[in-house]
């Protein structure tokens, strides 16, 4: 993975974490209505930001992205939520990294 594919990942994931946390605040926590108009545009910020991977096939960038998503979600949720992950949530997050690099590095016939 090269470093402007994982930059554009991270601010994918941070776009789409935050996004889909505005509607949380509204449905869960009882926040205003107000928050979803930068939910949605946080996640639409999400949608174009993985359209600028370099890639061959939308699936495997999106299937890629699965992994560096979980982990920044795992970081939302120390840093934002104040909740620390456990040993489970960083053994499954270091899963699915291990499994996006299989994706993105695998050995593919042509």
């Amino acid at each position: 993975m090269t470093a402007p594919t994982l930059l554009i990942y991270l601010a994918a994931a941070l776009a789409e974490i935050g996004g889909c946390f505005a509607f949380w605040a509204w449905l869960k926590l009882g926040r205003s209505a107000l928050w979803l108009a930068p939910g949605i545009a946080a996640l639409c910020l999400f949608a174009w930001l993985l359209t600028l991977v370099d890639a061959d096939h939308a699936g495997r960038a999106f299937a890629a992205y699965g992994g560096i998503y979980i982990v920044s979600a795992l970081g939302w949720l120390w840093l934002v939520e104040g909740a620390r992950p456990d040993r489970w949530d960083v053994a499954g997050a270091m899963l699915c990294l291990l499994g996006a690099a299989l994706i993105l590095w695998g050995p593919r016939a042509r």
